[in-house]
């Protein structure tokens, strides 16, 4: 019968012993004839007493895969060999060259159509799953550091709290003594796991407030976010308007020319500025003052170094 084949084959290859019931065969054969998993499988009943396929040919491994799932499935592969640094992810790196042969192959080697940032050369990234673990398990770290600024590295302990992306480079954040830092991954040359560190946590309640009132990762615990305005010129605001600098942008004027004045209340930092200068022209500080005089006084600058180089 059905139900014993069924029954032994549960036992052979998954150990299971309990056997399968006429019941549950019978919802597995509705199921199969369904198309909730894409089977339509044409399961016929010969004399009223045997079950096959009415297609000697049909099987559930030979389905077609329609151009639709062709293309999520090409996606989620490109999205899941973003996560290399991450060692919990190497377990999936089978699954994932499996997956991405499987679709290359049954889509006959056609160019990919998305492409995802991604920095091969980056470095510290290999320091990120031993972080998440620390983060994680809640362990103290030294970490030998050196900044951009600094002449030597230095050794210092840290109790790592998140990691953050920013454009595309990964930050950690945590406490050294009683002061919050973030520490580029890029410059961290070793790290140590110290189980005599006592580990301080996190005071603070959401990663998502701690960030809420910047752009990038330069964060003042003591300073409060200011009201920017800022004027976009025709070409450019559509942009803005689509990506926004920040989620508390806000249009406030709309011009004749097309132009636009945004407002934003967030933190005045560093990538405050960047991203401000980032846009040449287009984009003019209105308020605040010392906000608007901080970027003329880099854009003098800059004009002084491209006169420097006649």
């Amino acid at each position: 019968m059905l139900v014993d084949k069924v029954s032994d084959a549960l036992h052979e290859y998954e150990g299971i012993s309990k056997g399968a019931s006429v019941r549950t065969i019978q919802y597995d054969i509705q199921m199969m004839r369904s198309d909730k998993l894409g089977y339509n499988a044409p399961i016929i009943v010969v004399e009223k007493k045997y079950y096959t396929y009415e297609d000697p040919k049909y099987s559930i491994t030979n389905l077609p895969i329609s151009h639709a799932d062709m293309q999520q499935m090409s996606e989620a592969v490109e999205l899941l060999k973003q996560f290399k640094g991450f060692e919990h992810f190497n377990n999936l790196n089978d699954v994932v060259q499996k997956l991405e042969d499987h679709v290359y192959s049954t889509s006959k080697k056609q160019p990919s159509i998305i492409h995802f940032e991604k920095n091969e050369r980056l470095t510290g990234i290999h320091y990120l799953d031993v972080l998440y673990k620390a983060i994680q398990e809640k362990k103290g770290l030294s970490i030998t550091y050196k900044s951009f600024k600094a002449e030597s590295a230095s050794i210092i302990t840290f109790h790592p709290w998140w990691l953050k992306e920013y454009k595309n480079r990964w930050f950690l954040f945590g406490m050294k003594a009683d002061t919050i830092l973030n520490l580029a991954l890029d410059r961290i040359l070793a790290i140590v796991t110290d189980e005599k560190i006592q580990y301080k946590p996190s005071q603070i309640s959401s990663i998502d407030d701690y960030f809420r009132d910047v752009i990038g990762v330069t964060v003042s615990l003591n300073v409060r976010a200011e009201n920017v305005k800022l004027w976009v010129d025709a070409g450019n605001a559509p942009y803005v308007e689509t990506k926004p600098l920040h989620h508390s942008q806000q249009v406030l004027e709309r011009n004749k020319d097309g132009s636009i004045i945004i407002g934003l209340k967030v933190q005045l930092n560093f990538e405050l500025e960047r991203e401000i200068l980032g846009f040449g022209e287009t984009m003019v500080v209105k308020s605040p003052e010392r906000l608007r005089k901080r970027i003329i006084s880099k854009t003098n600058s800059m004009r002084e170094n491209y006169l420097d180089l006649n």
